[in-house]
């Protein structure tokens, strides 16, 4: 009889909790009041798996998102890198953990500082991670640039105020790979685009998905978009999961009235039958 292993997650929550107190909930004879943002989340993304996690504004995944960033801590629960509590990391295995684990926000145009250019910013994960500076950094500045579409000699020198917000973004894109990360949490990364720079951005994460082996965790509101990037889906709803699977069966038969009406409510044409045609 032949025995099979389960290989170890890349990244893992158990049972993860994040309380907040409800504002002005105290009083002189009565406790605070918390809210549970997140409720008792297991998840785990494994090494070249891109899972996205689906659902509206206050459904708790930015917040578990930021868990497992190591950025919030989580009330209850534990998370696991690699198989290591990531709350005993210390000293070289905290900053391990922080260059493997990069993050590509929402507004990269707020992410980034307006007074350094582009090729300045890109440049601090190079030298803080890779400890790579001078000729070594300008080279890989480059590489990175033409990586994600941006040609250096145009835009190494430029402000963020200088670009538009596609631009932004892939230098956003650019800045989370000068780390050579193993996995990058995405919060929403195509939701303030029009449609047609947003499908030209998932295009690119997926190709540079491909060609680095990288792990994604894809935040978004929007199921129009997962299809083109995603191997399992996860539907939170007022801190927890509803439903979970792979990303056909969720999108083609959700089973849960909350996934219904967010796939009711996705728009037309979808992202990912226009990256088909691009490609």
């Amino acid at each position: 009889m032949t025995s099979t292993t389960t290989p170890t997650p890349l990244l893992e929550a158990r049972n993860l909790s994040r309380l907040f107190p409800v504002r002005g909930s105290a009083g002189l004879f009565r406790a605070r009041q918390m809210q549970r943002a997140v409720d008792d989340v297991s998840v785990a993304i494994h090494a070249g798996e891109v899972l996205a996690l689906v659902g509206e504004s206050g459904s708790g995944k930015t917040t578990l998102g930021r868990m497992l960033l190591g950025l919030t801590p989580p009330s209850e629960g534990t998370i696991l890198y690699k198989g290591a509590d990531i709350a005993s990391h210390a000293g070289e295995a905290a900053r391990s953990f922080r260059r493997e684990v990069q993050v590509v926000f929402q507004d990269t145009g707020g992410s980034l500082n307006p007074r350094r250019t582009i090729g300045q910013s890109i440049a601090l994960p190079l030298a803080y991670h890779r400890r790579l500076d001078g000729r070594a950094a300008a080279r890989e500045i480059d590489a990175l640039l033409d990586q994600v579409g941006l040609p250096a000699a145009h835009f190494r020198d430029r402000l963020p105020h200088e670009l538009s917000g596609g631009q932004r973004q892939r230098v956003g894109i650019a800045r989370a790979l000068a780390s050579n990360p193993s996995l990058i949490v995405a919060d929403e990364p195509v939701s303030a685009l029009d449609v047609s720079v947003r499908a030209q951005i998932l295009r690119l994460m997926s190709d540079l998905q491909r060609e680095r082996k990288l792990s994604y965790l894809f935040i978004t509101h929007d199921l129009g978009v997962v299809r083109a990037l995603a191997d399992r889906v996860m539907v939170m709803h007022h801190g927890r999961v509803v439903e979970s699977g792979s990303a056909d069966a969720v999108l083609d038969a959700p089973s849960d009235p909350y996934t219904q009406r967010l796939l009711a409510a996705t728009p037309v044409p979808d992202p990912s039958r226009q990256l088909e045609e691009m490609s």
